[in-house]
């Protein structure tokens, strides 16, 4: 039984959103952030670069710098470029961006469900991180881009979402990538409980994007509980922002592999050993994408192969072991690069969904990198089943859309 949680936003004004409201802090290039921060002081990409402009400036991800982000948060509220809602409600949202329609709510989703294990994880954490941003939570009182969580389709919820959406948005912008937001409050009692009733009937949440938020939080929220003589359970650090949507509208790509040297072999011995793995089929094309599972796209020195796995070379049966990503980690880049730790090696890179394969054939051909593996997505009866068993995929295994404004909605902790 998943609980969520409606509560009071802190929000641009319907005439501003579309100048607070800003892509991922870590999406920017250094020009492309010093050029937001010198041109829009709304954005609130100055919320989290505090100190921009100034010539002594405190090291990054201490309680000092936190506490300037805190106080850059209280600025923007003292301006009157955030508002709080005078009621709880929950968010609708809708984007559309490349083709593809995505619409959710944002809610506070338990913490309690995500220790008992009704919300499911499909990726490692690290605790360095973890505690970074719990540390980041708790100094600056707010949370303000939402963990992806997906959950069954369900047709009451879309009922009640198309009611409104029939209906105009609090918000309807476009941004500079051509998405469209569009952005509704629902604050009807009514609405509310119906919303709430029905993921009461869901046994899981799964979390699509935003593992280490996801475990930040929770960490918070327990400490919190343990500090709290008058803790009630009713408190938002309970809680943790969740864009929910239904998993027929989650779009996963893939993650592709971008290697920079064949660790010592020649183009044939590589090919060589790579054939006791796979069968190797030259292909005369000039791009190319994996027609089907256990099968990957390599190009290299200007050529197309279509590596498919052998019989015996992966285990089936097992959630993790049969993805793609790990058919190649294990049969090519571990036994034959030597490489052992994907999060580590610098000879392996990654290119997100976005990366066309038609940028990675040039990043070869201009001999910035060696070869690169195409694959085919994680599908999401793939992340869901390697959830529902406990276990996690490699790193770098899915790129998820949508992408979420950071500062659309800001959910402040401490109420």
């Amino acid at each position: 039984m998943a609980k969520i949680s409606p509560f009071k936003g802190f929000r641009a004004p319907r005439n501003m959103v579309h100048l607070v409201a800003s892509r991922s802090y870590i999406s920017y290039s250094s020009a492309g952030l010093k050029h937001k921060l010198t041109t829009n002081p709304y954005s609130f990409i100055n919320i989290i670069n505090p100190e921009f402009g100034e010539k002594k400036k405190t090291k990054a991800n201490t309680g000092k710098r936190f506490q300037h982000v805190k106080e850059k948060f209280d600025e923007f509220i003292a301006k009157k470029i955030f508002i709080q809602d005078e009621q709880e409600c929950f968010y609708l949202y809708r984007q559309n961006f490349l083709g593809h329609e995505y619409t959710g709510i944002i809610a506070g989703t338990s913490i309690d469900d995500y220790q008992n294990g009704v919300i499911k994880k499909h990726e490692h954490t690290i605790i360095k991180r973890e505690l970074i941003f719990k540390n980041y939570l708790e100094l600056t009182d707010f949370n303000a881009e939402p963990v992806v969580m997906t959950y069954p389709d369900d047709k009451p919820i879309a009922k009640l979402y198309e009611k409104y959406t029939q209906t105009r948005p609090e918000y309807d912008f476009m941004s500079a990538n051509s998405a469209t937001h569009e952005f509704w409050v629902i604050n009807n009692k009514k609405d509310i409980e119906l919303i709430i009733k029905e993921f009461e009937g869901f046994d899981s949440l799964y979390i699509a994007d935003g593992h280490h938020r996801s475990a930040s939080s929770n960490l918070l929220g327990q400490e919190l509980r343990i500090r709290n003589p008058h803790h009630t359970g009713k408190e938002k650090y309970n809680f943790l922002m969740t864009y929910l949507i239904p998993e027929s509208q989650l779009h996963i790509m893939e993650f592709n592999r971008l290697i920079t040297d064949l660790n010592g072999l020649t183009d044939d011995e590589f090919l060589a050993e790579v054939s006791d793995y796979f069968i190797v089929h030259p292909l005369e094309v000039k791009t190319f994408k994996p027609k089907s599972y256990n099968q990957i796209g390599m190009y290299m020195e200007g050529k197309w192969y279509a590596l498919d796995a052998k019989v015996g070379m992966f285990d089936e049966n097992h959630p993790v072991e049969r993805l793609d990503v790990s058919i190649l980690t294990n049969n090519l880049l571990d036994p034959i690069l030597g490489i052992k730790d994907l999060r580590s090696d610098p000879r392996v890179q990654f290119a997100g969904g976005m990366q066309s394969v038609e940028d990675l054939v040039k990043l070869v051909d201009r001999k910035k990198i060696k070869a690169a593996f195409i694959l085919s997505p994680v599908t999401i009866d793939q992340l869901k089943a390697v959830a529902d068993n406990h276990q996690y995929m490699p790193p770098k295994s899915t790129w998820v859309e949508p992408k979420i404004r950071s500062g659309l909605v800001l959910y402040k902790i401490s109420e």
